[in-house]
């Protein structure tokens, strides 16, 4: 995605720039893009993004694709035996990813007319190719004094098989969406608190931990996962946030199996974030909510709220109790991850001071 208007800090110099943290202009279309009927969309879309692309194994501050191997999902006799197994390559091929910034939380990125994965889209239908294709698009939202969504773009190039969980869930009510949609991540690098923070091969039925957005276009589905909604995720988050340019994670996305007949499971795509930094955001403007009001919607829109019941009376629920202490305990437990790392800090200030001394020297032999 691309801004389309210009900061007023920033010089126009700046806004044409493109990529890293200032603003870029709407990529133009690739030279010969609108001559080649080979033209690779997908391909456009992963270069262009304002987060770059990068090797799997030595790439920093940008984003690869983790084959599926890496990440153990329900195997086929999951239900019998509790057996995990690798995941395989994943249903959906990479379509790139966008770190951006603005003044307020930014929704339905796919629908944005200067979204630049839609765009490069319609350039290849406009060339009589990739008719088939379908994205499929996850949108974290970063609260913050400035929002920051980190979004990851992937793509189906056939029709999405009819009856299919995938399917099912594409075109399922957001009842069974938040039931299903699952992340497991990998902490690949990071210091000790993240790691006990994160955990390992963790996974989160996102759709019940947050409240998320689903929001359905003819050949997109955008799933925007606002984590301000939960105060331990939101505390996870800016904990690793504090140290993200020394963490790499991987990311996969899946629709849970929870039946049978839906084993084994498969990750919808994947995706590594190498030690990103903040400053690498894109910015873009976002409309006022005012100018919103009144404007008719997508197909499929709608905010699920996980955290209230529409059916239950103003008398407080005691599962809900149960849930607040369950965060405000996780939240008492970063604290006290925080505050050990402080004092680890402290320790080693004091061994280099003491070490630095005449005495300390003299044990050291120097």
């Amino acid at each position: 995605m691309s801004p389309t208007t210009e900061k007023p800090a920033e010089t126009a110099t700046e806004a044409a720039g493109g990529g890293g943290g200032g603003q870029g202009a709407l990529p133009a279309e690739p030279v010969g893009a609108a001559q080649d009927p080979c033209y690779d969309w997908r391909r456009d879309a992963i270069e262009g993004g304002s987060l770059r692309h990068v090797d799997l194994h030595t790439g920093t501050n940008g984003w690869a694709s983790p084959p599926g191997d890496l990440f153990h999902l329900r195997g086929p006799n999951y239900f019998s035996r509790r057996q995990k197994c690798p995941s395989g390559e994943w249903l959906l091929r990479p379509a790139g990813v966008d770190w951006l910034r603005s003044t307020s939380r930014l929704d339905n990125v796919l629908g944005r007319p200067d979204n630049r994965v839609a765009g490069a889209l319609r350039r290849a239908r406009a060339l009589g190719v990739a008719r088939k294709a379908f994205i499929f698009a996850v949108n974290l939202q970063v609260p913050g004094r400035e929002c920051h969504s980190a979004v990851f773009y992937f793509a189906a190039e056939e029709p999405i098989p009819p009856g299919s969980l995938f399917y099912r869930f594409v075109h399922g009510d957001d009842a069974f969406r938040n039931a299903r949609f699952k992340i497991v991540n990998r902490i690949v690098k990071g210091p000790w608190i993240v790691r006990a923070a994160v955990g390992n091969h963790a996974a989160c039925l996102l759709g019940k931990a947050l409240t998320c957005k689903y929001l359905l276009g003819e050949d997109y589905l955008e799933i925007d996962v606002d984590i301000g909604s939960s105060a331990l995720a939101n505390a996870i988050l800016h904990l690793a946030l504090g140290c993200v340019t020394a963490v790499t994670i991987d990311m996969g996305f899946l629709v849970e199996a929870q039946a049978e007949e839906e084993l084994p499971e498969r990750l919808l795509g994947a995706v590594r974030v190498a030690q990103m930094e903040m400053s690498s955001a894109t910015y873009v403007e976002t409309k006022p909510k005012s100018a919103e009001a009144g404007k008719g919607g997508f197909r499929g829109l709608a905010k699920v709220n996980h955290h209230q019941d529409s059916s239950s009376t103003s008398k407080p629920s005691r599962s809900g109790d149960g849930k607040e202490r369950n965060e405000d305990a996780a939240i008492g437990y970063l604290s006290e991850l925080c505050l050990q790392e402080e004092t680890r800090g402290k320790k080693r200030n004091q061994t280099q001071v003491s070490t630095d001394t005449p005495h300390g020297r003299m044990k050291q032999g120097t």
